[in-house]
């Protein structure tokens, strides 16, 4: 008789809990084994399954899909409730599910799927999918039972944040009619608080950007949903509206010439039931180090994420070599770098045209299209983020060339021949009203840098997928180049790249100085597989553990607890909380601490509007850039320093550790500076003013700290200061009318506050042109595309006199002797580098 083989060894399911088991017992398996890494962190997994918020960290290509599909399998099989695994996109959806298949875990993309509704198949899906106003499973509200989930698994859990943000966030787009009634409602609190921001909204300007203050969105609240629930299910408004409605008084709101932007500090993530109340939830990550914002975002248990569950050894990271071209020689351009780039895609040859190394696929990650289009000449193809599922497999089934993909840092999978030779050419700036005005308040925050080191690290991941890979990585721009050379960087990343760093630093300290010729033979060495240098990678990588802790900072565990406690009607409540981490910060991050007191007076405006003015007040001690209080703030005199050169000696000898970072932090000030480009003007801004500070002039924004004034303001001897606007996003052949009469204003705004110094009105505009329709401010001067490249020229060569030799920087007569020689001195620098402005033919 024939067997049934469906009767047979059925009986006992408790041997196939434990993950492990559950991959052994495939009766085809696409691995012998599981990697030692995977073994491990399944094992410690299993132990603390009953912890309801678990963070795994493996590095990028350590297997964390196969990871995620077994515990997803495990808790099917013990009975525990739906499982679900969160991707990025329905790119990554589609990869996963390929992923499962070979482990023989059923998958699906339905959520009405009844394998999935009966804890029979595992549910894969994007973040969207779950987390918006209108989620199948569910939101606090709308009649509907909530999906009873077991486990939810994010993964590229850092990748989840952004996206998770911006699903809590309701955007107003200029041509909606809500955006003109919200305008108008709060016309008067906008003026109040930045005439200037006001002016630019006024004109449409695309740099403008102004806060509403927190006392004037929470005491319109009615109007303010009186004026947005009509539209609560336009296209606009649907997905969101139900997620925050009922804290819109506790968000922030940003108004800008493109829309009006509404964000919770915190996202109300209790909004959505079904993730709240999984019985596990799994955080799948490779890059984050700091791991605070799980619990800001998702409400995750800080203890339990403070104890990530990692493989015994960080060794499982693909092979990297990391060279930043800047950093070894700040003469070298990009576009040399570039060309180097094309001849390693088409097999780099020595003198003799005999190939060095065979041809291979580099692949550049670019944060925009401006970026993309400077590598247009050398590119064979550039992808957006719609191109990537068939671009992958292109690049994956063989030969491709030199690849551009524009924004896209994180989600792509670039194993073996796929990407031998991977750039990065900068990061993405801040997008959003909100984040724009925090990298003006935090751009000297960690909270900051840790960012921005998290998405270079998830960058420089794309090229390696498992411990066998390699790749060379190249960094381009000084921004970059300071991430891997400054130590307050370096501490920020992973322990593994870490170790990479530190051996290519050795690599990099031996052609220091080098032109494109030594960057070339050091990329041939990895490339070509030098047998000395993957031994002496791999040795680099051997004793690596990783951090046995989590990083989770302190202010982000009282943020959210006192957004919990707002959201409930504990308003004074959440204010003490804030204050407690305002405590505990004590004297080192003063801009985290003023940011955090405005947080803290948002809360208590709404049970003592006197004591929050008077904390807000306070705040602005702390951080310049902070909301002023209702009665403004007195605007504080600008002060020249005594002696210029020792002004910039000691600024210099505070800010930087040796010559190399001296160069590149210069350099970075100028790459900050970007014509043409509008959304790039606060960058622009807060580079000059740095740049100030760098020559030994007092240099401060007034128009950022107290809503009028210019852009800002140099002190150039005690009786003479430069008013600056800088119109570096302008495009037009002539000085427009409004920007002239903004100079005006700024000049009169000087003379009115400090009226024993003489004005000098400069502006940044790429003509020297006065429009025919606009009066020339008295006596103006005009930094054209044109001089600021001198200019540039002359501050780049007084950073490489100072850096040439040691603490020759800290030196007050070297200092002197370099401003003079470039005339870079108060009484020369414009008279050099500027021009007067010319009357229209």
């Amino acid at each position: 008789m024939a067997l049934d083989w469906d009767r047979i060894g059925t009986g006992d399911s408790e041997a196939l809990l434990r993950p492990r088991d559950i991959y052994a017992g495939l009766a085809s398996r696409p691995w012998p084994y599981l990697r030692h890494e995977q073994g491990e962190v399944l094992d410690e997994w299993f132990e603390r399954r009953g912890d309801r918020d678990v963070v795994i960290k493996q590095n990028t290509g350590g297997g964390k899909t196969a990871v995620g599909l077994l515990i997803a399998q495990s808790t099917l099989n013990e009975g525990v409730g739906k499982a679900v695994y969160l991707t990025p996109d329905n790119y990554l959806v589609k990869q996963v599910r390929e992923e499962a298949t070979k482990i023989d875990v059923a998958t699906t993309d339905d959520p009405y799927d009844p394998a999935f509704l009966a804890s029979q198949s595992v549910l894969v899906t994007n973040y969207q999918k779950l987390i918006n106003g209108k989620s199948v499973f569910g939101v606090v509200g709308d009649g509907k039972e909530p999906i009873d989930l077991g486990i939810v698994i994010v993964d590229d859990a850092h990748a989840a944040l952004a996206r998770t943000e911006d699903q809590f966030r309701l955007r107003i787009p200029t041509g909606h009619e809500a955006y003109g009634k919200l305008l108008e409602l709060f016309a008067q609190d906008l003026r109040q608080q930045s005439a200037n921001a006001w002016a630019e909204l006024e004109d449409k300007d695309p740099t403008a950007l102004a806060p509403i203050p927190f006392w004037a969105w929470a005491d319109k609240r009615d109007e303010v949903l009186k004026i947005l629930r009509p539209y609560r299910e336009d296209r606009d408004f649907m997905f969101v509206w139900p997620l925050l409605a009922e804290v819109m008084h506790l968000c922030t709101t940003m108004a800008t010439s493109a829309a009006i932007e509404i964000r919770p500090s915190c996202p109300p993530i209790d909004r959505i039931p079904s993730f709240v109340r999984a019985r596990r939830r799994v955080y799948l990550t490779a890059t984050l180090a700091d791991d605070s914002t799980l619990v800001t975002d998702f409400g995750a248990d800080p203890a339990l994420v403070a104890k990530p569950v990692t493989p015994g050894s960080a060794a499982d990271l693909g092979e990297r070599m990391i060279l930043a071209p800047v950093a070894l020689n700040p003469d070298l351009d990009d576009e040399a770098v570039r060309v180097l780039a094309r001849q390693f895609a088409d097999g780099d040859q020595d003198g003799d045209g005999v190939a060095e190394t065979e041809p291979v696929n580099v692949v550049v990650l670019v944060p925009s299209e401006r970026a993309a289009a400077n590598w247009a000449p050398y590119a064979d193809r550039i992808w957006r983020v719609g191109d990537l599922e068939a671009g992958m497999k292109e690049l994956q089934a063989g030969h491709v060339g030199l690849v551009v993909l524009v924004n896209k840092y994180d989600g792509v999978n670039l194993p073996a021949g796929a990407c031998r030779l991977l750039i990065l050419d900068g990061v993405p700036r801040p997008l959003d009203g909100v984040e724009r005005r925090e990298a003006v308040a935090l751009a000297d925050s960690t909270v900051r840098l840790a960012r921005e080191v998290q998405r270079i690290e998830q960058g420089m991941g794309r090229g390696v997928r498992d411990g066998e890979d390699y790749c060379a990585v190249l960094l381009l721009g000084a921004k970059l180049g300071m991430a891997i050379h400054e130590v307050r960087h370096l501490a920020l990343f992973s322990p593994a790249t870490q170790a990479q760093l530190k051996l290519s630093r050795d690599i990099a300290g031996q052609i220091k100085g080098e032109g494109l010729d030594a960057v070339r033979q050091a990329l041939r060495a990895c490339l070509g597989r030098v047998p000395k240098w993957t031994q002496r990678s791999r040795r680099a990588l051997a004793e690596v553990r990783y951090a046995s802790h989590g990083t989770v900072r302190g202010e982000a565990v009282a943020l959210r607890e006192a957004f919990d406690l707002a959201a409930t009607g504990r308003t004074a409540a959440a204010a003490e909380r804030v204050q407690k981490a305002v405590n505990d910060l004590g004297d080192g991050d003063t801009a985290l601490r003023g940011w955090l007191r405005e947080q803290k007076a948002a809360y208590l405006h709404l049970t003592d509007p006197v004591a929050a003015q008077q904390t807000l007040a306070g705040a602005l001690n702390d951080n310049a850039f902070v909301l002023r209080p209702v009665n403004g703030a007195a605007p504080v005199q600008l002060k020249a320093a005594a002696v210029q050169s020792r002004a910039a000696a000691a600024f210099l000898t505070a800010q930087y550790r040796d010559g190399t970072g001296l160069r590149l932090g210069v350099q970075t000030l100028f790459e900050d500076v970007v014509w043409g480009e509008a959304k790039r003007s606060d960058d622009a801004e807060q580079a000059w003013q740095r740049l100030g500070l760098h020559l030994g002039f007092a240099s401060t924004r007034p128009e950022k700290q107290y809503g009028t004034g210019p852009d800002n303001l140099w002190a150039l001897s005690a009786a003479r200061q430069a008013v600056v606007e800088l119109k570096t996003g302008c495009t037009t052949d002539t000085i427009a009318k409004k920007d002239m009469d903004q100079l005006g204003g700024s000049v009169r705004w000087l003379n009115d506050h400090n009226p024993e110094v003489e004005a000098l009105p400069v502006m940044l505009h790429p003509s020297q042109v006065c429009d025919a329709k606009a009066t020339a401010v008295p006596g103006m001067r005009v930094v054209t595309p044109v001089l600021f490249e001198k200019l540039k020229e002359a501050v780049t060569s007084y950073a490489a006199a100072l850096a040439s030799s040691p603490d020759r920087w800290a030196d007050e007569q070297a200092v002197r002797d370099q401003l003079a020689h470039h005339k870079l001195t108060g009484d020369r620098l414009f008279t050099t580098y500027s021009e007067p402005v010319r009357a229209s033919s």
